[in-house]
């Protein structure tokens, strides 16, 4: 199959400049009974009459709790400020109507429980700041879709205490501005758990005072990571770091190889392994020690260090030295493995005395091949199918989190997560390989994993954008309540429609009425391409539609407008013939619009006045054997997709150019990317160093044939074979199209 470009539409209020972008999914339907948010209310009491957020609306603050809430009142008016395009007041005193008021002192609330009650004001009062602030998330989320609530009652809270998101910046660094928009993302979502995995085989991403010599050369200042780590405070997050030992060394012991100290495991041949460092070594000990008494300060506000403390020795008989240690150091009935095992709860010992508590992975921790075991006040994370099982290890006194392969892995050039199936089928208390747990208070939740395995596989807009539906499906999982819906391609809609947090990058054309706004379709090609990509202002994300006419896309523009041109900037596939509709209600349509001869291209459509507060293009007849499809602009200057690859947020456009984007688009399809262009310079060259590991050739495989026009890039290693090679779905869904695009790489 074909898939298509975005439908993208861009509407014009008359007398104002061009404004506006189209996208999603189903037919609008009346207002649902319960607020539509992600993770869903709890509990909804419909009550009489609503709220509507207007231009002299105001947060105000009890002045009881105004010190208690200080910081998140300043969050929430900076959030709800971008929202609103305004900087909106702060006050205290009692609310009048159309204010948000925020309150503590709710009795009976678990600890990020709150109470929403909505009338011609609303009113948030959590039992602890960080309930109260919850409400925020979902206040912001209601005026996302509608400047109007229903009134009612609403009481929620979470049933697991960790919600949130892995990052691994060892193998690839994620810049400060990058990481910091996924902890406005996951807070939107009520997620609460930051996980920085800071070191592994291409990096070391701390800057250190002690060893400077195993920084790498992208990393982050002390500062960058306190700034992090503020930032988080102000969203309820928490920042948890990991730095991976005793396996998972690569970066720290070729940093200490340069300095002339060698303290890589060597087996009884004298091979030496560039991960795992041999803990028969006092000097290497003393510098692991360094290491965690370096940063465990730094990290104030987090309550846990990870150890990391998976993929050490599968063979101990291959080293002797660990054997040695282990009975002159345990007693004389030692084993190998006790080195290992003793050494967690030596570290242990260190993160405790600060007042911290260690977590690692699972897969090191088995029965019967040590006399020591680890301590029972470590928290385990359950990601493979190895070792105890997640009911032995509560059964043993550890406390487990559930961070099982699948569905949480989202793997650069590998497995992504199975969004429906986590959806419909699993639920956090069901482990890898259907391990389950006796007692569910013991399991304190789930993150995503986000894996650099192959750090050139995606760029690091692709990895935002392939995590935003993964992020939203593990929120409503997580925090328990009532699926709002049974099927998650019923989900995907209302996912659409909370959008981001607002202060989430993006292109924002002055005046665009659609970007961001709830945008449905009457079908979309597959769920990797929902209608909401064309509206979201990522112009490396689009909407595809099913081969089928008639085909329709529509948004609600929130409230009554008048329009006066729409331009479409069709792909190759195009309308032949369809009509520009609006209407009040999402029911009744009034064509404004119509042809029977469109030609494709950049189309600018004229000559008409409509007023509607929903716009929607309705097809009958395509112009090809595929389906609709329109590019992200029409041709605000230089299209995203001819630039080189960044992190950076999207600064604006120039002057509309009649024809530009046919124009860049063309010259785009003649550039030729090189295997590692989605990384930058000093990325390439932490790579570069580590060819004597053969990791280099996978990566050049895993961007392979898959890197063509349509959106082989995006699933190549899912449906295709190998790593990304293209063969599978991915070459028949670029098939036809390659010898005329070559091997050019479009964003997403």
């Amino acid at each position: 199959m074909r898939s298509l470009r975005p439908l993208i539409v861009t509407v014009l209020l008359a007398a104002l400049p061009p404004i506006s972008v189209l996208e999603s999914a189903a037919p609008a339907a009346s207002a649902p009974s319960t607020p539509q948010t992600v993770p869903a209310l709890r509990t909804w009491t419909a009550g009489s009459g609503g709220f509507s957020f207007g231009a002299q609306s105001r947060v105000v603050v009890d002045p009881a709790y105004a010190a208690q809430l200080t910081g998140d009142v300043k969050t929430f008016a900076a959030d709800l400020s971008a929202l609103e395009g305004r900087t909106v007041g702060v006050v205290q005193g009692s609310p009048a109507a159309g204010d948000i008021a925020l309150t503590l002192g709710g009795t009976g609330l678990p600890a990020e429980g709150y109470t929403m009650t909505v009338g011609s004001s609303i009113t948030i009062q959590g039992g602890t700041s960080t309930g109260e602030f919850w409400g925020t998330r979902t206040v912001l989320q209601l005026l996302h879709q509608n400047p109007t609530i229903p009134a009612g009652t609403a009481q929620d809270s979470p049933v697991k205490a960790e919600r949130g998101l892995m990052i691994d910046t060892g193998r690839r660094f994620l810049p400060v501005d990058w990481v910091e928009n996924q902890i406005r993302d996951m807070s939107y979502l009520k997620m609460n758990y930051l996980h920085l995995h800071l070191s592994d085989t291409f990096g070391f991403r701390l800057e250190s005072s002690n060893h400077p010599e195993i920084t790498s050369p992208q990393h982050y200042s002390k500062q960058d990571i306190a700034d992090i780590i503020a930032l988080g405070n102000a969203y309820h997050v928490t920042v948890v770091p990991e730095i991976d030992m005793p396996g998972h060394m690569d970066a720290i012991l070729k940093g200490e190889l340069s300095i002339g100290k060698d303290y890589r495991l060597k087996d009884s041949s004298g091979k030496a392994s560039d991960s795992f460092v041999d803990l028969s070594i006092p000097a290497a000990r003393t510098l692991i020690s360094d290491l965690i008494k370096e940063y465990l300060p730094l990290f104030t506000s987090s309550r846990y260090w990870h150890l990391g403390a998976d993929e050490y020795v599968t063979d101990y008989s291959a080293y002797p030295q660990l054997l040695s240690y282990a009975r002159a150091n345990y007693g004389p009935n030692a084993t190998a493995k006790d080195t290992y095992y003793g050494f967690i709860n030596w570290t242990n010992d260190i993160v405790r005395a600060a007042g911290t508590t260690t977590r690692m992975w699972n897969d090191g921790i088995k029965t019967g091949d040590g006399t020591i075991k680890p301590a029972s006040n470590i928290i385990v994370e359950y990601w493979t199918n190895s070792g105890l099982t997640p009911q032995q290890l509560i059964d043993a006194g550890h406390p487990v989190a559930n961070e099982s392969w699948t569905p949480t892995y989202y793997v650069y050039g590998g497995a992504k997560p199975d969004t429906t199936w986590m959806y419909e089928s699993w639920n956090p208390d069901l482990f890898e390989r259907s391990n389950t747990v006796n007692d569910a208070s013991k399991n304190l939740g789930s993150l995503i994993h986000v894996w650099c395995d192959n750090p050139a596989a995606e760029t690091l807009d692709q990895t935002a954008a392939g995590i935003k539906y993964p992020l939203r499906d593990l929120a409503q999982m997580t925090w328990g309540s009532p699926k709002p819906v049974s099927t998650y391609a019923a989900f995907i809609p209302i996912m659409d429609a909370i959008g981001r947090n607002p202060l989430w990058p993006g292109t924002r054309i002055p005046g665009d009425l659609a970007q961001g706004k709830p945008t449905t379709a009457s079908s979309t090609e597959t769920p990797d391409f929902p209608a909401a990509y064309a509206t979201d202002g990522d112009l490396g994300t689009r909407w595809s539609s099913q081969y089928a006419d008639p085909t329709w896309i529509q948004v609600d523009l929130g409230s009554t407008q008048t329009i006066n041109r729409v331009v479409l900037a069709w792909e190759t596939a195009y309308g032949k013939a369809y009509q520009i509709q609006m209407s009040p209600d999402a029911k009744t349509w009034t064509t404004i619009y119509s042809t029977t001869t469109g030609t494709g291209g950049t189309q600018t459509l004229t000559g008409f006045t409509g007023t509607g507060r929903y716009l929607r293009v309705y097809g009958t007849q395509r112009g090809t054997g595929w389906g609709y499809s329109l590019w992200e602009r029409d041709c605000p200057g230089i299209p995203q997709e001819t630039r080189e690859p960044s992190t950076a947020p999207h600064r604006g456009w120039g002057p509309c150019q009649a024809g530009a984007n046919t124009r860049n688009l063309a010259k785009a399809r003649k550039r030729q990317v090189p295997a590692h262009s989605s990384l930058t310079r000093e990325e390439n060259d932490e790579i570069d160093s580590y060819d004597s590991a053969g990791v280099r050739g996978g990566l050049g495989a895993g961007r392979g044939r898959g890197r063509c026009r349509e959106p082989g890039w995006k699933r190549a290693t899912d449906r295709g074979g190998g790593q990304g090679e293209g063969s599978g779905q991915a070459t028949e869904r670029c098939g036809g199209r390659a010898g005329e695009h070559g091997d050019v790489r479009l964003r997403p």
